[in-house]
């Protein structure tokens, strides 16, 4: 395909701010979640996608956060006025693979268009979100993260702690070490707490979530976090709470300025916040480190679960639109164009090759800490326990989990009876989610 060269008419577009598509090129819709800096980069990836070719223009529209891109979606698809691509969280996955006659799976979209296309090429531990029973992609991985640790390596040295813990175990006598010796009010805290607490713990310990692998098996998968080592993790945090080694900070990322600010010396969080992390970390030196893991659970720890979301292809598209996405998921998939995303935001690349350019590029030596996700993500092989969840109104389940956490953690409510009625209360959600799409 050849690039377009309009003289004096580009230069006076360029002049007018304005972008040139191709006269007549096949319009693509591309709804998404990203706003502030974020979704200027995603209008940058557009636009150099439209500039290699003239038949195709794909168009990102800011649809507000990830419920409300969601939401937006489903209604423009029963108006049939639906967008070609839609931006939808690892949460909504269950719902939009159930939403019968409203999506393309990718992997049809890619081996219809005639693209030499590889899935192999994509890192297993995150495309493993994203697909059927039978390892065929559903969605297009765009932004996935995982959790990681960040340490305030001034705090450790001033408490005399020289390393950061690989289980659990030796956290825990670390953050009493620090706590003890007034480096910090505050040990650790954590951000997203049924992510990392109990998703992600049961995924590295190789725990059930929930039956059914996960809900990869089936509707009929229900929790049992409330029968694993889940509930001694949880009566572990409530213990330090007791003595100041962790400190509940409250839901999504309301925990972040207990770290910011020196309160705590750890905090566990999205990989994808390393970005606010140097940005906030001015007064301190930072690292980041894995997960810890239970030496008493598992010799070697699983790989986490990824956060994020991923580009889904909605129905009632003409040809040359499908083929259009299925062009631009081939750029978007690119080495150059995977790294160079991974690198402004602090998500994970999505293939092998984008982390290997990294790797030759010195973007790794040149930033400490960018690539533990992604070797937390890929040291080992998914198992069925550590692929991901594929569940029924998660959005709804981690809000039930989290209601109970704070019960928990306030002391209102004893462990087991807390983690039996999330577990008792997100099993109606299931049920109506299978009930529904039966």
């Amino acid at each position: 395909m050849s690039r377009i060269h309009a003289g004096a008419l580009t230069l006076g577009l360029a002049a007018a701010g304005l972008s040139l598509s191709a006269q007549g090129a096949t319009e693509i819709a591309w709804w998404h979640a990203m706003g502030g800096e974020l979704g200027n980069k995603v209008d940058e990836i557009a636009a150099n996608f439209n500039e290699t070719q003239d038949d195709y223009v794909v168009k990102p529209s800011f649809r507000g956060n990830y419920s409300e891109t969601m939401t937006s979606a489903i209604a423009a698809f029963r108006a049939n006025e639906a967008p070609a691509i839609v931006q939808i969280y690892e949460v909504g996955t269950a719902t939009m693979m159930n939403a019968e006659g409203a999506i393309v799976p990718v992997h049809e979209l890619m081996a219809d268009s005639g693209l030499d296309f590889d899935p192999d090429a994509f890192l297993p531990a995150v495309t493993g979100y994203y697909t059927n029973g039978d390892g065929q992609m559903l969605s297009m991985p765009f932004n996935s993260s995982t959790p990681v640790v960040y340490v305030n390596r001034d705090i450790l040295a001033e408490a005399g702690v020289d390393e950061v813990p690989a289980t659990w175990e030796g956290l825990g006598e670390a953050l009493g070490q620090i706590v003890d010796s007034g480096a910090a009010e505050c040990g650790m805290t954590t951000t997203w707490p049924s992510w990392i607490q109990l998703e992600n713990f049961s995924a590295r310990h190789d725990l059930p979530f929930a039956t059914e692998e996960n809900g990869f098996g089936g509707l009929d998968a229900r929790l049992t976090i409330n029968d694993t080592a889940v509930v001694d993790h949880i009566q572990r945090l409530t213990d330090w709470q007791q003595d100041g080694r962790f400190d509940y900070g409250g839901r999504f990322d309301e925990a972040a300025p207990a770290f910011y600010t020196g309160r705590c010396a750890m905090l566990m969080a999205s990989s994808a916040s390393l970005a606010g992390v140097r940005a906030n970390a001015e007064d301190f030196e930072f690292s980041v480190a894995p997960l810890p893991y239970s030496s008493e659970l598992i010799d070697t720890p699983q790989n986490s679960i990824i956060g994020g979301a991923s580009l889904w292809v909605l129905a009632g598209q003409s040809d040359e639109v499908y083929q259009g996405v299925a062009e631009f998921f081939d750029y978007l998939s690119s080495a150059e164009v995977q790294a160079d995303w991974h690198q402004f935001s602090g998500y994970l690349p999505i293939t092998e090759a984008a982390y290997e350019l990294g790797q030759e590029q010195g973007f790794y030596e040149d930033n400490p800490g960018s690539a533990v996700a992604i070797e937390q993500m890929t040291g080992v092989t998914p198992t069925a326990n550590s692929k991901g969840l594929r569940l029924g109104n998660m959005p709804q389940i981690r809000d039930v989990i989290e209601e109970q956490l704070e019960k928990i953690f306030n002391g209102d409510i004893g462990v087991q009876e807390g983690m039996d009625e999330a577990v008792s209360r997100s099993n109606e959600l299931l049920e109506r989610f299978q009930q529904a799409n039966d």
